[in-house]
């Protein structure tokens, strides 16, 4: 038998430390909570996505009482780029959530589909997109969707 090991690096910043064009994008991140309709979790999420052509979507998560009908805001805002943009890739994005008014403390991270949909970008593209998480307590960068999704199904074996 043999032992493997996956490690995650990825920094951890204060707010004020990122440069202005990833706080911009965490900043409508969190705008973006706004937006969401979340009757039955009442918790707010928002993305914003930086495509390389700097132009930025927009999500948030959409609930429905059938809760398999609803969309993240990570999925929101990249189906809403490749259905608009489809040949620009993107390169980053910023997730942020809230609930009962206040910003989580921890940063909060995707969910698998929204990680396998983004990872699919990657593979297509062929470059990471960083990803940002905003909590009130700092940030989480991390460099690369596959970083979060290090054993994945990346359609390759379907050939």
């Amino acid at each position: 038998m043999k032992q493997l090991h996956i490690d995650l690096e990825f920094h951890f910043y204060a707010l004020d430390e990122l440069n202005n064009d990833d706080r911009e994008l965490i900043e409508i991140a969190k705008s973006m909570t706004e937006n969401s309709y979340s009757p039955y979790s009442r918790f707010q999420v928002g993305a914003a996505l930086r495509l390389q052509d700097g132009s930025i979507f927009r999500g948030s998560n959409q609930e429905n009482a059938v809760f398999p009908v609803g969309i993240c805001a990570e999925r929101n805002a990249f189906f809403a780029a490749s259905a608009n943009a489809p040949e620009v890739p993107p390169v980053c994005i910023a997730i942020a959530a809230q609930t009962e008014g206040r910003f989580t403390k921890q940063p909060v991270t995707p969910c698998g589909s929204c990680r396998q949909a983004l990872l699919e970008a990657e593979i297509r593209f062929q470059q990471p997109i960083r990803i940002l998480l905003y909590g009130t307590e700092g940030v989480y960068e991390i460099p690369s969707m596959q970083s979060l999704l290090p054993l994945t199904f990346d359609g390759s074996e379907l050939a």
